[in-house]
């Protein structure tokens, strides 16, 4: 895959040194311990170092330092809010590679009420896009945990998910255009908010999802839509993952596109939740399995209604064993701390196997249930637990195991299980990643399934705009990784 980048002998400082020159005017942060920020994954597990910290303040200044850092030799991982979980942000290399932090650029470009989309610079907040659409009475739906760190940069260039994708899409879907600077310094503008374009192949879509091997994302065009007047929450419990599917199923057909989050639980997920909020208390009964499920809509529906109707009619049915509505906006959001709690609950417990996987909807319960029997078996004294987003397939099904393993022994555990979830999501045809990216982390498993072709396209797109690997090396379709397994916490 090319040849690596060659600082050409010369030293770190000597580096250091040449970058602030070549560019005067923009902050170039070259201390340790100003470097170690950007260089710690976002759990704090991994820790390494780069030559240097750049931050441009505009797309003149990511080109400038681009063919800097092509004249010197060097490496550029670009770098968001740096909440990625597979390492696809961070250097592995501190003597050959600079982190580009897009953190500067953070300025809404402009809001077109008329168009329904906004343009906004690639270091922008996603959590200050939504609050300055909804000044405009606009809603952008993409909708993750860490919206108040991440950046839409970082969102694009991983092709991010999250609890609205069964109604609006992953990321790519929301993106109309894109700025990006080359791995030659050039800018490839294609920065428009047309929603009908048939001039040819779409270019933008090669940068989504790519992790900033191709390019760096400069500037974002994205979708508005308009701000849902009507939210309605409910938890409802049931007795198998199976009769989750099927009251998907039934909601799809009773709740039309109103429906836009529908997520699983099971039990230990509550308990995970309130260990780490202890005011919670549980809001249902003991159940096998659990779903969290929203619907919204502007305009001249009646949401509520729709919602009560369609609960009533599936707990007539007995399949639906017991349920809440939330009243307020404030016991919606109680609901909802269930889902985001547990992930703080499994942190908690420390090093544990987190996975990110998809498989069909219509294979999901049997996936679960086989997987989740296999790690049960495997590690008796471990506990496991699955979670996601049913109505597009994803499954965080995690393990945590016991309090007393020591760190080698927690590491053994988590690549074994990995395995075993790598195993029944092939025999299911689903992905080792579907939401997180591959990153360095999880690159050793992506190799290890990539159809020659698929390797050969993936890898002449890479030699044709990137034949050097000057941009994020060792992430996707390059060699040695930062480290081998799966994602921890």
């Amino acid at each position: 895959m090319g040849t690596q980048p060659d600082t050409r002998g010369r030293g770190t400082e000597e580096l250091r040194g040449s970058l602030s020159e070549k560019l005067c005017g923009i902050p170039v942060i070259v201390d340790e311990a100003g470097i170690a920020p950007y260089c710690r994954d976002w759990h704090g597990d991994v820790q390494t170092g780069a030559v240097a910290v750049l931050r441009p303040g505009s797309t003149a200044d990511v080109s400038r330092c681009v063919r800097a850092c092509v004249d010197l030799g060097l490496a550029i991982v670009a770098q968001g809010g740096n909440t990625g979980l597979v390492l696809g942000g961070i250097p592995d290399d501190a003597q050959s590679q600079v982190v580009l932090s897009l953190e500067r650029m953070n300025r809404v470009r402009r809001i077109d009420v008329d168009d329904f989309s906004a343009v906004v610079d690639a270091g922008c907040v996603l959590e200050a896009i939504k609050d300055a659409v909804s000044e405009h009475d606009f809603f952008f739906p993409l909708s993750l945990g860490a919206q108040g760190s991440c950046q839409i940069g970082g969102n694009v260039s991983t092709n991010a998910g999250g609890i609205n994708v069964l109604h609006y899409g992953m990321a790519r879907d929301l993106v109309l255009g894109l700025e990006v600077v080359l791995p030659d310094g050039s800018v490839l503008d294609l920065l428009h908010t047309l929603r009908k374009d048939n001039r040819g192949i779409d270019l933008k879509q090669l940068f989504i999802g790519a992790e900033g091997t191709l390019g760096i994302v400069t500037g974002v065009a994205i979708k508005l839509f308009p701000r849902p007047r009507q939210v309605e929450t409910a938890m409802v419990a049931l007795g198998s993952l199976h009769d989750v599917i099927a009251l998907y199923r039934r909601a799809r057909h009773d709740c039309c596109d109103l429906m836009t989050a529908f997520e699983f639980m099971q039990p230990l997920a509550f308990q995970l939740a309130i260990e780490a909020h202890p005011d919670l208390t549980m809001p249902l009964g003991d159940y096998p399995a659990y779903v969290l499920m929203e619907v919204s809509g502007s305009g001249l529906v009646d949401a509520r209604g729709m919602l009560e109707q369609f609960l009533e009619n599936a707990m007539a049915d007995g399949l639906i064993l017991d349920g809440t509505v939330a009243a307020t906006r404030a016991q919606s959001m109680r609901l909802w701390r269930f889902r985001e709690g547990m992930i703080e609950g499994q942190a908690q417990r420390g090093v544990h196997m987190r996975t990110d996987v998809s498989v069909p909807l219509s294979s999901l319960a049997d996936f679960v249930r086989n997987a989740q029997h296999d790690l049960q078996q495997a590690f008796p004294d471990s506990e496991v637990v699955a979670y996601g987003h049913v109505g597009d397939g994803n499954v965080h099904l995690n393990l945590l195991p016991p309090a007393r393993a020591t760190l080698d022994e927690r590491h053994e555990i988590l690549q074994r299980g990995n395995d075993i979830v790598n195993k029944w999501i092939d025999v299911y045809g689903g992905s080792i990643s579907a939401e997180h990216g591959i990153g360095r982390l999880k690159l050793a498993d992506f190799e290890q399934r990539l159809p020659p072709v698929q390797r050969r396209l993936l890898e002449g797109l890479r030699g044709l705009l990137d034949p050097h690997q000057h941009m994020n090396p060792r992430c996707q379709l390059n060699q040695t990784p930062i480290c081998e397994g799966v994602e921890v916490a």
